[in-house]
């Protein structure tokens, strides 16, 4: 998928410890851009309260694939749309973009399942979120 595909982008700066002794950014950055996208969406438009909400999302499947490397110093645009929206889990598709660029250094799957932060058991997606993610979706 091309950069169209995806509805809602996040700007994140490469930082100087992203890169490895390879001269690019290490590969378990990549999982660290697509967490920050995906929890600052749920923060700003699902009003997601990540310090006392009573639902929090835990990811319990991740994947990427790396296309192009990145390196530092560069901004990454990350992707991110609602592939599968389930009652308490929604699968998102991330693409990472070199700022510019159409094609993706590297997309990836990530699975949230949505549950009561106490007893950590399956719950509804709250409202505002579900409505968010609705708005996302692919």
């Amino acid at each position: 998928m091309d950069r169209s595909a995806y509805p809602h982008f996040l700007a994140i700066g490469t930082r100087w410890k992203d890169n490895d002794v390879y001269g690019h950014v290490n590969n378990v950055e990549y999982y660290s851009f697509f967490d920050t996208v995906i929890n600052e969406f749920l923060i700003r438009a699902g009003e997601l309260d990540i310090h006392r909400g009573e639902v929090i999302g835990l990811c319990v499947e991740s994947q990427c694939s790396f296309k192009q490397s990145l390196a530092f110093p560069e901004t990454v645009d990350a992707g991110l749309r609602v592939a599968k929206l389930g009652n308490s889990s929604v699968t998102y598709e991330i693409g990472l973009f070199r700022a510019g660029s159409v094609e993706p250094a590297a997309t990836g799957r990530f699975v949230h399942v949505f549950v009561d932060r106490s007893e950590r058991r399956p719950v509804q997606i709250p409202a505002p979120i579900r409505t968010a993610l609705e708005g996302i979706s692919g």
